[in-house]
């Protein structure tokens, strides 16, 4: 694992958060049905390597019903109906650059970007949301974003929603870029403070400036 981020794993593997959660997860998995599947559990970081970050979205835990959680955040299998979060973005992405966006909720897409789309809490049991919810998840989310803010210059970290917005508190490289809203859900989305905020082309305003290519949000 972590094949694509050698330096960041050197300086987690030996960690004790790091042995215990590997040892909650091998119990879990073979007691329970655990999503997203064990093959994906460190997708995100299959798919962009540590010098190719360019954008972090945090996401909470995965989705816990059957056929959702494939290790990406906000990300279902382009088999499953899109999510209502993911709605919202779609509709937004929509709203900024005037298009239609396929109706396929495999956000692989962008993580091949270098779009990291990480749910802090990496798994949980199918129907039970945030039962995954533990200290070495926080532990390895803190040194996570403490390596990714102190290596990479021109990282825009979109933070949705109270509980994204809680890292910040992680994120000093002046250098990087951080973008606020309100949760896409429709409960937040709906209050004002998601949509028709040109976060994703504020995003790629920034790359452009850092000499980074942009993101190409739209999904075809």
């Amino acid at each position: 694992m972590f094949e694509k981020w050698p330096i960041f794993y050197r300086r987690i593997k030996d960690t004790n958060y790091l042995k215990t959660l590997m040892e909650f997860l091998d119990y879990e998995y073979s007691h329970f049905e655990i999503y997203p599947p064990r093959e994906n559990l460190f997708k995100a970081f299959d798919l962009v390597s540590e010098e190719d970050v360019k954008v972090v979205i945090i996401g909470q835990d995965p989705y816990h019903e059957p056929n959702q959680a494939m290790g990406l955040a906000f990300s279902v299998p382009s088999s499953t109906p899109l999510p209502p979060s993911l709605k919202n973005i779609y509709k937004e992405i929509e709203n900024e650059y005037g298009v239609t966006m396929k109706e396929d909720g495999d956000l692989t897409y962008l993580a091949k970007q270098g779009v990291l789309l990480i749910n802090a809490y990496l798994t949980v049991r199918a129907h039970q949301a945030l039962s995954h919810k533990r200290k070495e998840y926080e532990m390895f989310m803190y040194d996570l974003l403490k390596y990714i803010d102190s290596k990479n210059d021109g990282v825009v970290y979109m933070l949705w929603g109270n509980f994204a917005q809680q890292y910040e508190k992680y994120l000093f490289n002046k250098n990087n870029l951080v973008i606020e809203s309100t949760h896409p859900s429709p409960l937040g989305a709906n209050k004002g403070g998601w949509f028709n905020m040109g976060q994703f082309k504020k995003c790629n305003d920034y790359l452009i400036k850092k000499g980074r290519e942009p993101i190409d949000w739209i999904k075809k």
